[in-house]
């Protein structure tokens, strides 16, 4: 079953709270608020296979023992049961932005065994020790200021800045051509998120996975249908794996990067 947030039970609303407060403990007077920008802001969250998408928001840079002391709270929190991937960014960086987007402190399942291996250590090379920058964190606030939610604390509109569209298609270009990549070892994420970034090329309407899977099968080319059926039938599901025929990826791919490529030369 998917779920957005007003209609999310308690499990998750309890662990999305329990991360507030866990982070507020760290970060202390430093909070500004916690801002859902994902599946579950949007609707389409799925408890077994959904990341939950969270921006917070900080006054000031965050100390570096307040990093670690992060880090361990993510590696132990997230993925039990649900992964997590957020981002901080203080008020300088929101009040100064630019594309690609500093950022204070970042996890994500990616980023875990990196963070185990230098807290382990004790060392500091992906701990933030420097101030990195993040190109998909224009999309992330362009879709938190169209359909995000802030859980906790001020705001959007008193906090986020006005993300361009070019910024917003600069970010999500990026992501899409990493799907015609992966496509076959990635086909439910992949597809959607190539629908999603053609679906706002098209029509301007910033879609979550979902639907952009079911503005799909009504309205691009019935050959294309069962492929896109067969994706979001996956994407609903508990099952992690789906038997997709590389001839029916290939056309999908094709279809959706050819007409892509003559909408953004328009």
């Amino acid at each position: 079953m998917k779920y957005d947030w007003n209609d999310s039970p308690s499990n998750i609303r309890d662990f999305v709270f329990n991360l507030i407060s866990k982070i507020k403990q760290i970060i202390d007077g430093n909070y500004i608020g916690f801002y859902l920008h994902g599946s579950l802001a949007m609707g389409g969250f799925n408890p077994d296979r959904s990341d939950l998408d969270v921006i917070v928001a900080t006054n000031e840079q965050i100390s570096i023992e307040n990093k670690r002391k992060l880090a361990k709270l993510f590696i132990s929190y997230s993925n039990n049961p649900f992964p997590i991937e957020i981002s901080f960014l203080n008020k300088e960086q929101l009040d100064n932005w630019k594309h690609p987007s500093l950022f204070d402190f970042h996890f994500s399942e990616y980023w875990r065994e990196r963070y185990e291996k230098d807290l382990s250590k004790g060392q500091w090379s992906y701990i933030n020790e420097y101030i990195g920058t993040d190109p998909d964190l224009a999309a992330h606030l362009y879709i938190l200021n169209y359909r995000g939610i802030c859980i906790d604390g001020r705001p959007i509109a008193e906090i986020f800045p006005t993300i361009s569209q070019t910024d917003y298609i600069s970010s999500i270009k990026g992501d899409y051509r990493e799907c015609l990549v992966n496509l076959e070892d990635d086909p439910i994420y992949c597809s959607l998120n190539m629908l999603r970034v053609f679906m706002y090329i098209k029509s301007g309407i910033v879609a979550s996975k979902q639907e952009a899977g079911e503005w799909g099968i009504s309205t691009l080319p019935e050959e294309l249908s069962s492929t896109i059926q067969k994706v979001l039938v996956g994407y609903r599901s508990e099952e992690t794996s789906y038997n997709f025929d590389s001839e029916e990826l290939l056309t999908f791919k094709n279809y959706i990067h050819r007409n892509l490529e003559e909408l953004l030369e328009v």
